[in-house]
């Protein structure tokens, strides 16, 4: 089934490649990737018995096998375990769209996050802690051939909902010398095992969308009986190496080697996906705004 998608999928590019001349061309071609999926609505049970996540109106799912289609082979990122429970995109859109979001979903079982240090977080400094760990970061990401990634600020201060036990925060983002900023949208929702992450993928020029779309996408996720936050029982249950302030700064702030760090930076903030959004749009767009103008290639644009 992957190797036939993967056939249509090149065969579709393919010829769309030779249509960049008629804009209504490459229009079909991308409705044709688009026709490869189908969506989901209503109510839908997550594996494990975890909790299920309830679809709003004007709204629409992609189940994890699509959705890792997706990840791996639309936007070219390396296939991994866990790293999509499905995806949330609004009604009107689609995966291919060049404008819009799209919330990926996972399941992290790092245990209970004790939530005492929500009140006592200065986020200014933890921004500024997080934008050192960047820098640093960036030594190995040249050595590897990736591009640098600046923390620009906060898009959306942290705020954590002690009722509905929910995290969740906006962080602005530029790989290189990119003009157009990357949106960092991330929701922790907490649980007795772990936590629902939910990474929103987009840019600058969308966070009035995301935001104004956030109290609904607030509301899907919902744990089952034993899974919930406050189902937590000390005598069996172990507790996470993790805190609020962790949560945001995306690593272990209790002795975290700096490897084990990078790997819990590309598993909980989803960088490694907005990375390779890029990628595959700016071979889209390059190409679009050469057929146009005949000049080079537009820049890479993060989406």
């Amino acid at each position: 089934m992957k190797k036939t998608f993967i056939i249509c999928l090149f065969a579709m590019l393919l010829a769309q490649a030779y249509s960049q001349d008629h804009p209504e061309d490459y229009r079909l071609q991308i409705d044709s990737i688009e026709r490869l999926f189908t969506y989901q609505r209503d109510t839908i049970q997550l594996r494990n018995g975890i909790g299920k996540i309830v679809i709003p109106p004007g709204f629409k799912y992609l189940n994890a096998e699509q959705s890792e289609r997706v990840l791996v082979d639309l936007w070219g990122n390396p296939q991994g375990p866990d790293m999509t429970l499905g995806m949330i995109l609004p009604e009107k859109q689609g995966v291919m769209s060049d404008s819009g979001y799209v919330f990926n979903i996972q399941y992290d079982e790092i245990g209970y996050v004790k939530d005492g240090d929500a009140d006592e977080i200065n986020y200014d400094e933890l921004l500024a802690e997080m934008q050192r760990d960047a820098e640093e970061a960036n030594k190995e990401r040249s050595k590897a051939g990736y591009e640098p990634i600046s923390i620009v600020g906060w898009a959306a201060p942290p705020y954590y909902d002690k009722e509905r036990k929910i995290l969740h925060w906006a962080k602005e983002i530029q790989f290189g010398n990119s003009p157009e900023h990357t949106l960092n949208y991330n929701i922790r929702v907490l649980g007795r095992k772990g936590v629902l992450v939910l990474n929103a993928i987009s840019t600058m020029p969308h966070f009035t969308a995301v935001r104004q779309d956030l109290p609904e996408v607030l509301n899907i996720v919902q744990f089952n009986d034993g899974y919930r936050y406050n189902d937590f029982n000390p005598s069996v249950d172990e507790v996470a190496g993790w805190t609020i302030g962790g949560l945001v700064a995306g690593k272990v702030l209790a002795k975290a080697g700096f490897f084990a760090f990078l790997l819990k930076f590309w598993k909980f903030i989803a960088i490694g996906v907005v990375v390779l959004v890029r990628a595959f749009w700016s071979k889209i767009r390059g190409k679009k705004a050469e057929s146009a103008t005949g000049d080079a290639a537009m820049p890479d644009q993060a989406s």
